[in-house]
């Protein structure tokens, strides 16, 4: 699939970068190379490794009440940002579009810039292009102060219902409070999953096969809109005969073709239940979703036939729903098989009715502080 990429706001212009970094470094293209990043400040002094500057643009800089960014203040960022569009547009306008599958807008949810110029962009991009827009959010951790669950849960309420689907990351599974960047290993573990679910790398006309995943399985599956969760797990292959050779020498020593494909059906299924049962970019209630796509990567040979009905059936079972699209990635010549699952329109998510009550009392105690005003009245 072949995405442009949007930053908003600071966490999402790094995010954007990270993205890039990888796919830069690595086989697989998501963006080739259509990308901008955007944020709110009076100076421009965002410094990215792999973003080019032409590529970045700041606004804000002729409105008083910004400095250093908006402070948090997404009615601020709004303002902006529907000000300020006309710049936004003319960057815009040097993205291929005609070219791509969509665009993928990603912001940070709790800072005023991500969750308010992200939700106009949003509805502008909407405006302009009859292509899919799709959100990666990023939801702020229970130790963040609690005006940015306010911003979070009001920038859902609008980007939600607008893009064509918004896939979140809850940071409080991944950030290490104690490392001296706590957000760099998250963004690279998502950025990680968004590259190995949306983006190819060299196509082997060989390894192509009936379960080749195409970018129409990924629209469909995101099309009920709603919010989206991805899991992933891998594995390393084994050298000296490979994934199943290692296998078959744990049971029975039998290596005929029907002991193969029943042990590579069980490898497989066993990579689909980890990438649901570790960490989901979003935990949430698996049995909500309304739609799943699990997408196999790595070698041809390992990829088997049996092992992919396995997975899907199992996925069903656990979704509860026969909307489930399955494709594999093959991959020539990698050490490593994988399993990438997508849960579209999922509806029980702890987290999200966690930071709306957090959002509700916030709001509560906020109008309950007597001003000045009413001190000295009384």
């Amino acid at each position: 699939m072949k995405l442009a990429l949007v930053g908003v706001g600071g966490a999402g212009c790094r995010l954007v970068d990270t993205i890039r970094g990888l796919e830069s470094n690595g086989d697989r293209q998501l963006c080739y190379g259509n990308l901008l990043t955007i944020d709110i400040s009076r100076t421009d002094d965002d410094d990215f490794d792999h973003v080019p500057r032409d590529q970045h643009v700041t606004i804000g800089d002729t409105h008083r009440e910004v400095d250093d960014g908006v402070a948090g203040d997404q009615d601020l960022a709004v303002e902006v940002t529907r000000t300020d569009f006309p710049e936004i547009q003319r960057e815009l306008d040097e993205i291929r579009m005609r070219k791509l599958d969509g665009v993928l807008v990603v912001a940070g949810l709790g800072g005023g810039t991500g969750s308010g110029a992200g939700a106009v962009l949003v509805e502008r991009l909407q405006e302009l292009y009859d292509k899919p827009v799709y959100v990666l959010g990023v939801l702020p951790g229970a130790d963040e102060p609690d005006s940015m669950a306010v911003n979070a849960a009001r920038s859902l309420r609008s980007i939600v219902p607008a893009a064509d689907s918004t896939i979140l990351f809850d940071n409080d599974r991944w950030v290490d409070a104690d490392a001296e960047d706590r957000f760099d290993q998250p963004n690279q573990e998502l950025a990680s999953r968004v590259l190995t679910l949306f983006a190819r790398g060299q196509i082997d006309p060989e390894a192509i096969g009936a379960n080749t995943l195409d970018s129409s399985d990924i629209i469909r599956t995101l099309s009920p809109g709603g919010v989206a969760s991805i899991g992933y797990a891998a594995t390393e292959l084994e050298t000296g005969g490979g994934l199943l050779s290692w296998l078959l020498s744990l049971f029975t020593g039998d290596d005929d073709e029907e002991s193969s494909q029943r042990t590579d059906a069980g490898r497989i299924q066993s990579l689909v239940q980890q990438s649901l049962n570790s960490r989901l970019t979003l935990p949430c209630e698996v049995s909500s979703a309304e739609r799943a796509l699990v997408v196999l990567s790595g070698p041809p040979e390992e990829l088997s036939r049996r092992g992919f009905e396995s997975a899907r059936q199992w996925l069903e079972e656990e979704t509860e729903t026969v909307e489930v699209l399955a494709g594999d990635d093959p991959r020539s010549g990698s050490s490593t098989i994988a399993a990438v699952v997508l849960l579209s329109n999922v509806t029980e998510v702890p987290q999200i009715d966690a930071m709306q009550r957090r959002a509700v009392e916030h709001e509560v105690d906020a109008e309950a502080v007597p001003t000045a005003t009413e001190d000295d009245a009384s």
